[in-house]
């Protein structure tokens, strides 16, 4: 995959966790705290995990930069959307986030197919955002 095909997918992932904060920011009254948990390290380890696989591709010889921008996004991440909810999401929101962007490179690094693993843990990051819509719902 070249550069702007990964950076375009960075893009479109940040626009994707902006309307879905948005979304949860709206009905964060009706979500209890066993699903805050759970949108939080969802949303901090997916995060985590597609910044720390895409930029390990597109920057092979940076591994410490991109170790320290994905784990630094899935904190954030995680930290926001748990901080929708109470501390004990935030705190999950945060760990996993951080865990995952940590692991996120190491396994980037290593995959001999890298376009085929990028669709398909989109494609499971996008089941999960409607699991998350429908549990919501719900709820």
């Amino acid at each position: 995959m070249n550069t702007l095909t990964l950076f375009s997918f960075l893009c479109v992932d940040l626009f994707v966790y902006t309307a879905l904060f948005m979304y949860i920011f709206r009905r964060k009254k009706r979500i209890g705290i066993q699903l805050g948990m759970n949108i939080s390290q969802a949303a901090g380890g997916f995060s985590a995990l597609l910044a720390g696989l895409m930029l390990v591709i597109a920057f092979p010889f940076h591994f410490t930069l991109v170790t320290i921008t994905a784990a630094a996004l899935g904190i954030l991440l995680g930290a926001l959307f748990g901080l929708l909810f109470d501390y004990q999401a935030f705190l999950a929101g945060v760990i996993n986030g951080f865990i995952t962007g940590l692991m996120a490179p190491m396994l980037g690094s290593v995959i001999d197919m890298p376009g085929q693993l990028i669709w398909f843990i989109h494609a499971v990051f996008f089941a999960c955002l409607l699991l998350v819509m429908i549990s919501i719902q719900r709820s």
